[in-house]
């Protein structure tokens, strides 16, 4: 298992979630990818697609108004 940050912070939607996206193609299962976000749209929508595409995801957040999303490539 690998960790992988993904800085998106200053980027709003839909950019986290394009990077995000294509990030995730290119990690093996079991693989986590670190979403740092500092934008509430993306703080609404990466989590939701997401877990409708079936993966673990966390939400921490880290300081006021930035986020990580914590997303483990299960399939």
């Amino acid at each position: 298992m690998n960790e992988y940050v993904l800085d998106c912070l200053g980027e709003a939607c839909p950019v986290p979630l394009v990077k995000a996206q294509n990030k995730l193609k290119e990690l093996a299962i079991g693989d986590v990818l670190i979403v740092q976000i500092d934008h509430s749209c993306a703080m609404k929508n990466l989590p939701e697609w997401a877990r409708k595409d079936g993966y673990n995801v966390e939400v921490e957040e880290v300081d006021d108004g930035e986020w990580e999303v914590i997303i483990e490539k299960n399939k």
